[in-house]
C-alpha cells in the first residue's frame, strides 16, 4: 500500500481551506446577528413613526398596527396598533405639556375613535378602553383625577387611514 504524497498534501489542504470557510461563515453569522440585534434595540420605537411636536404643519405619517404619540398643534395624538390598547412608548413625555397645563388650572380633556374595521361595538369599547389607559397614564403623572374628563365624541370613528383613525386625543381647556 503506497500513499501519494501530493494527494495527502491536497485533501489536508482542501480540509484546511473548508475549515477556514465553515470558521469564517459562523464568524460573519455571528457579527451579523449582533450587528442587526443592536440595530433594532437602539432604533427609536414606536414614537419614531412622528415627531414629538409638529408645530410646522408637516405631514404626519402613521404607520399601520404600531403606538405612536404626537403633539400636533397642542392636541396630543395617542394611536393604537390595531385591538391594542397599550399607550405608546414617549407617552409620558408627550404628556408633560399637558401635566402643566393642568398644574396651571386647566383641565385635561381626553377623547377616543376608532377605525372602521370590524364590529362596532367592540370599536367602540376599544376607543373607550384606550381613552381610559391615556387617562391612567396621566393620573401616574400626578394629575388629579377630577381634573380629568373622558368625553365620548359626537362621531367616533375618526376619518382617515384606518391607523389615524385609532387614536385618542388630549387637549386642554379652560
Amino acid at each position: 500500500m503506497s500513499f501519494n504524497s501530493s494527494d495527502d498534501d491536497s485533501q489536508e489542504r482542501f480540509a484546511l481551506g473548508f475549515l477556514f470557510a465553515l470558521i469564517a461563515l459562523v464568524v460573519s453569522t455571528v457579527v451579523g446577528t449582533v450587528v442587526y440585534k443592536r440595530g433594532i434595540s437602539h432604533a427609536p420605537k414606536a414614537a419614531v413613526t412622528a415627531p414629538a411636536s409638529n408645530a410646522t404643519n408637516v405631514p404626519v405619517v402613521i404607520q399601520e398596527d404600531v403606538a405612536s404619540v404626537v403633539v400636533e398643534n397642542g392636541v396630543v395624538k395617542f394611536f393604537f396598533a390595531s385591538g391594542k390598547a397599550d399607550v405608546a412608548e414617549g407617552g409620558n413625555a408627550a404628556l408633560a405639556d399637558v401635566v402643566k397645563g393642568v398644574q396651571d388650572g386647566k383641565r385635561a380633556v381626553i377623547s377616543g375613535f376608532h377605525d372602521a374595521t370590524g364590529s362596532l361595538e367592540q370599536n367602540m369599547e376599544l376607543a373607550k378602553n384606550r381613552a381610559q389607559a391615556v387617562q391612567a397614564a396621566l393620573i401616574a403623572l400626578g394629575v388629579a383625577e377630577d381634573k380629568v374628563e373622558l368625553k365620548k365624541p359626537e362621531q367616533m370613528q375618526a376619518d382617515g387611514s384606518n391607523a389615524q383613525a385609532r387614536r385618542v386625543e388630549v387637549i386642554l381647556v379652560d
